[in-house]
């Protein structure tokens, strides 16, 4: 058997267990080991000390075991690989092994293009921005990245074979400190061995006689794995500050050579002149081509699941395939199935991460814990952390050392980071919060955090900082403090219109029904006799009406009413708590105004106008009238409805003059009630009043991005377009509302939205699509359990 064939089979192997294909020398002891030479002639035909020679051989034949699950030397290696390359050729036909073995006959020799072929993928921009800071000038490039980037395996890729250089001086630092060769010693043998010169007695001789070569001749340079040699700043340690001197000559602007230094730590000696290239992991597209390569069966969405718990991790990509290869019998989909909720669950990756993390714990113990501390972020629904929240997690730190220590995360690559925001990658936060769930820091971290997000959104102007502000409910939930968690939910801010609204109804307005929905469950839950009930009740039926669950909807706003009454019985005639007495009948004239709304939607219209006329009895000329208007306009809606149009108009009019009126500085937080109006002058056949509220309503909807009026302004539109036969206009109006009820889930304005396109339709004569939408509305009218809308939908049926 040949031995490039045998070369290249056995890189395929490498690969698929640790992530990296054979480097130079692993190649070189391999070819000639299968020639049957031994170490002394290996060593003299490689240019290295038998000594050296030895212990990446017996690195080499260790990796070779764990591969094959059978023991090889030096003296059985030829044997057992064509028996096993034999045995894998025969049972996998035409599989990945027999493919390797066509591409090398194709070829013999070329090693190196065949290993690109394999596993080289995915580089074309690092090569590129390699040969631009060559360009530039830059003489030593240190390629920093965490373990399992492919560091090595692009540095030797470049050094390799986008240079002609006439030798590739090669340094594999050791992975424990302890064992560290001196700089002495490498330059000696890179003299002796690779460039036939005897060194000289004195260090500084030495190096003298090498930068006569690197002035002279094209040399490339690769230093690979430099984090051992570093100390927790980034500098060379003490015992090996001569690799300083080593450097000085590298980068030297006399000399030719290109030097590369692999490393998970940035390099910070300042009399160095050195470009730092932080690598990213592969893109998606590597990934694709990894797998495909090697006939691994991966949909598009397994495929992305995996490729962005680990980064893009080059070596993890391999380690992945041999898990799956070994454990499900190349079924990429069942191994994520069952593994994809613990990206650690092989024992290989948990153990490439752990090593990341033990290391920092000896070097650095602030930025550990720093580290740690990281991992109670959720990075979910907020995916990047701003400086301050990582500030805050050093609550036992100087000020003054804080963005060291944040630094040094930077610099050991540990850390993601992006214009003054941060964040870690998947498998990284998993061991984190792991780390911290098992240490004495997990409450308060999390406590914090907690902090951070609350005081980070002063004012919410944008879902993005409703979003942000709800972390802290998260925080608080991890560490079963729920009487801090209500707090966050009902916290009050000023909202994009215009209104001082908990942070629980600003996520309803702004279509974000689900995260608030679980929270407020999870919540009154866990603080049965809290006195936030009430207000998390009246918040949660407002959830609740907007999914088309109206009867539970007015369930809470009854428990918010019987709640708020039991606390407002003391306060009737104390002097005491004004504003607590403020705040409870405020809630008791809201919750009754939303159960008149939920009776609309339920066709109610008896029950509903009794309600709002409750509310404007209680609210006229009092602290609250604000809800008597928000009542009138409702009420006037409803007259309206049952053909009462005198009765609606008396009580639309002031509404109107007041809304139009100058001294109204409020519109944006009315602009529900607007719309409301709006459809009620549609409904009295006023087609100039309503264009002007529905032109105010959806210029504050649009400006505020509150989707649930925009969409039921944009029916009201539609209908009195259909008034005025203009239904091309209508049409377009109804499609586009519908759209955007359906994306929020407003089950009830989509119901009537459904409705209203049936009656277009209707009028149109376009019997199909109006028996269409009506069915889509009934559909909707029967999950919400609405008799009275289904019968008025039905009469419309029977009218076509």
């Amino acid at each position: 058997m040949d031995a490039e064939v045998a070369l290249a089979w056995v890189d395929t192997l490498i690969v698929a267990n640790t992530g990296e294909g054979l480097n130079t020398l692993q190649k070189h002891i391999l070819q000639q080991v299968w020639q049957g030479r031994k170490y002394p002639e290996i060593a003299a035909y490689c240019g290295y000390t038998e000594g050296h020679v030895k212990d990446v051989g017996s690195q080499l034949w260790r990796v070779l075991s764990q591969a094959l699950g059978e023991k090889i030397n030096k003296i059985n290696c030829r044997a057992v690989l064509e028996r096993c390359l034999h045995t894998s050729k025969e049972n996998r036909g035409n599989q990945h092994a027999t493919a390797f073995l066509i591409s090398a006959s194709f070829d013999k020799g070329s090693w190196g293009d065949l290993h690109a072929k394999q596993n080289f993928v995915g580089r074309t921009e690092a090569i590129a921005h390699l040969d631009r800071l060559v360009s530039s000038g830059s003489q030593a490039i240190v390629i920093q990245g965490e373990g399992g980037l492919g560091k090595t395996t692009l540095a030797q890729q470049y050094l390799h074979k986008n240079f002609e250089f006439e030798v590739v001086l090669e340094l594999l630092v050791a992975k424990e400190t302890q064992n560290l060769t001196s700089a002495e010693r490498v330059v000696e043998e890179w003299l002796k061995q690779d460039l036939q010169e005897e060194p000289g007695l004195e260090f500084g001789v030495t190096l003298g006689r090498l930068k006569r070569q690197l002035q002279t001749r094209r040399i490339g340079v690769l230093i690979d794995n430099l984090e051992p040699a570093l100390d927790r700043q980034g500098r060379l340690i003490a015992s090996h500050r001569n690799y300083v001197e080593l450097f000085r000559i590298l980068t030297d602007p006399q000399v030719q050579s290109i030097t590369l230094i692999t490393s998970r730590d940035r390099l910070c000696e300042p009399s160095l002149n050195v470009e730092h290239y932080r690598l990213p992991g592969l893109d998606l597209a590597a990934w694709q081509h990894y797998y495909s390569y090697r006939q691994v069966a991966l949909d598009s969405q397994t495929l992305q699941q995996m490729h962005q718990a680990y980064g893009g991790n080059a070596k993890v990509m391999g380690i992945l395939y041999g898990a799956i290869q070994a454990d499900f019998n190349g079924d990429a989909i069942a191994y994520w199935q069952e593994n994809h909720a613990d990206p650690l669950a092989v024992t290989d990756l948990k153990n490439l991460i752990a090593s990341q993390f033990h290391r920092l714990q000896t070097l650095d113990l602030p930025a550990y814990r720093l580290l740690c501390r990281l991992g109670c972020y959720r990075y979910q629904d907020v995916a990047k952390i701003p400086t301050q929240g990582v500030l805050d997690l050093l609550w036992d730190v100087p000020t003054q050392q804080q963005r060291q220590i944040i630094v040094a995360l930077r610099d050991r690559c540990l850390i993601e980071f992006q214009q003054g925001e941060y964040w870690l990658h998947p498998a990284i936060r998993t061991e984190a919060i792991a780390r911290l769930r098992a240490s004495d820091e997990w409450i308060v971290a999390n406590c914090k955090a907690a902090e951070f997000w609350t005081n980070s959104v002063p004012t919410i102007e944008t879902a993005k900082d409703a979003l942000q502000a709800l972390e802290a409910y998260y925080h608080y939930i991890e560490v079963s403090d729920f009487d801090s968690a209500g707090r966050v939910i009902l916290r009050s801010r000023n909202n994009q219109w215009g209104q001082f609204l908990p942070l629980g109804g600003t996520l309803y307005r702004m279509g974000l029904i689900q995260p608030v929905l679980g929270a407020i469950a999870q919540l009154i839950q866990n603080l049965p006799s809290h006195p936030c009930v009430g207000e998390l009740y009246n918040i949660l039926g407002d959830l609740y009406w907007t999914a088309g669950k109206i009867h539970t909807a007015i369930e809470c706003q009854e428990k918010t009413i019987d709640l708020t009454t039991q606390l407002l019985q003391p306060l009737e005639f104390s002097q005491g708590d004004r504003y607590k007495f403020y705040y409870l009948k405020m809630l008791e004239v809201d919750s009754l105004l939303s159960i008149g709304l939920y009776n609309i939607d339920l066709w109610e219209l008896e029950i509903a106008a009794a309600l709002f006329q409750q509310v404007i009895d209680l609210a006229q000329n009092t602290t609250h009238h604000r809800w008597a208007e928000k009542a009138s306009a409702c009420l006037a809606l409803v007259n309206s409805y049952l053909g009462a149009y005198q009765t609606a108009s008396n009580l639309a009019e002031p509404i109107y003059a007041s809304i139009v009126s100058d001294l109204n500085k409020q519109s944006g937080s009315f602009a529900y009630f607007v719309q409301i109006l709006g459809q009620t002058y549609v409904n009295l056949g006023n087609k100039e009043k309503a264009q002007e509220m529905f032109s105010r309503s959806l210029a504050d909807a649009e400006k505020s991005h509150y989707l649930q009026i925009k969409a039921k302004t944009l029916n009201g539109i539609a209908q009195s377009d259909r008034q005025q036969f203009l239904f091309k206009k209508a049409l377009i109006k109804h499609v586009e509302a519908i759209e955007i009820l359906d994306k929020i889930g407003a089950k009830c304005d989509l119901a009537e939205a459904y409705f209203q396109l049936g009656l277009t339709h209707a009028k149109m004569k376009d019997i199909e699509n109006s028996q269409l939408n009506y069915e889509r509305s009934l559909d909707l009218f029967a999950q919400m359990n609405a008799p009275q809308q289904v019968e008025k939908v039905l009469r419309s049926q029977k009218n076509i």
